[in-house]
């Protein structure tokens, strides 16, 4: 059978490539498999010339130097995420203050940055395009038209890498952002809690907007390939729990993620393909967990530590979740000592669970030295296989 036609089933297992088996077996969570070697989002905005000073090599492989597992995954690229508007606003340096800049970006926000520096720091967001039902029609409605030119542009080519993925067993994903963090990019954080009580409305429009060009998106690719995963950023949570109470996620999200969802599965060219569904969301998740189940959520990522989030505990809590994350990036800073008993008293358990990926509970910080990382990879591919 020639690569890139497991499109109407999915390829044996025999036939998948290493990283795929070993992902998969992560997401069905088979007790007992090696865990699979990643981290999360790459890791290394914060850290990368600590490490280079440190003695990492400038020009190092990563996946090599600190034994990633081979990909198991195929991201789709498609206009979605800071690319969800079309035309994107453009991204250019508004105002400069000293050491400091403010930079427009995609979303038209405008943040104050550190001057030529768009990497290894947050950012502070100063300025939101929606502030009203006029402001959101003026400046971002007509820009979420599904229908837009351009928005399939290189399709044929991205549908082609993704069937080639397919018929390696790779676990075929779209990404993008939630509603949650959607609405955050339009109105701001502060901004936004304000809108859902004095313009919703103007919310539920957002979100009709925003579903039409996601489905819309999705159903395209939908014509060519089988979606394995729906992967949702959605960064809802804060450290005390959700920045928005569950009868308004059941309100102004919940609706739109049952229908996505539903439209995905109805539309899959191969109908009995199991649908993964990940939602990444920082802070003290816990609460909002049953939520997302409701829509489908089979995987959740990254369990911050600092927010109360224990990896083992909710794996038994919800013995139905996948989870990726849950180590702490606090304890990755301090002795190997301290490293090898958080994570003695993390992978063995979470191994003999399943469904388990290791990986830092967030972006690995630059107190995190070169060192305490390759010790910390060390001990997890000790503890993992």
């Amino acid at each position: 059978m020639p690569v890139g036609d497991r499109v109407h089933s999915l390829t044996p297992r025999k036939e998948m490539c290493e990283g795929a088996r070993k992902l998969r077996d992560a997401y069905d969570s088979v007790p007992g498999s090696p865990l699979y070697q990643t981290e999360f989002g790459g890791g290394y905005f914060f850290t990368r010339d600590r490490w280079r000073d440190e003695g990492m090599p400038p020009d190092a492989d990563l996946a090599e130097l600190f034994r990633y597992d081979p990909p198991g995954e195929h991201v789709i690229p498609a206009a979605l995420g800071d690319n969800i508007l079309f035309p994107h606003f453009r991204e250019c340096v508004l105002e400069e203050r000293g050491e400091h800049e403010v930079v427009g970006d995609k979303l038209g926000r405008k943040l104050l940055c550190f001057k030529g520096r768009r990497e290894g720091f947050m950012p502070k967001y100063i300025g939101h395009q929606v502030k009203d039902r006029t402001t959101w029609e003026e400046n971002v409605k007509w820009r979420l038209d599904p229908g837009s030119a351009g928005r399939a542009e290189g399709l044929d080519l991205h549908m082609d890498e993704a069937r080639k993925a397919a018929a390696c067993g790779m676990i075929v994903t779209e990404s993008f952002d939630g509603a949650f963090m959607f609405l955050r990019g339009l109105f701001g954080s502060v901004e936004l809690l304000y809108a859902f009580y004095d313009m919703p409305d103007v919310i539920e429009d957002c979100m009709a907007a925003w579903f039409a060009v996601i489905d819309a998106t999705i159903g395209r690719h939908q014509r060519h390939v089988t979606i394995d995963q729906i992967q949702i950023s959605e960064d809802i949570c804060y450290k005390t729990g959700p920045l928005i109470a569950p009868k308004m996620i059941r309100q102004f999200l919940m609706p739109c993620y049952q229908q996505l969802v539903a439209n995905v599965r109805r539309r899959q060219p191969d109908p009995g393909r199991k649908l993964y569904l990940h939602v990444d969301t920082d802070g003290r998740c816990a609460p909002v967990i049953p939520l997302y189940r409701e829509i489908g959520m089979t995987l959740m990522s990254p369990f911050e530590v600092a927010a109360g989030c224990n990896v083992v505990e909710m794996g038994k809590e919800f013995p139905w979740l996948a989870m990726s994350g849950g180590i702490d990036k606090r304890v990755l800073a301090t002795t190997p000592d301290q490293i090898d008993r958080h994570l003695e008293a993390i992978l063995p358990a979470m191994r003999k669970r399943g469904g388990y990926i290791p990986t830092c509970d967030h972006g690995v910080p630059a107190e995190v030295s070169y060192s305490n990382y390759q010790h910390y990879r060390r001990r997890s591919h000790e503890m993992g296989e």
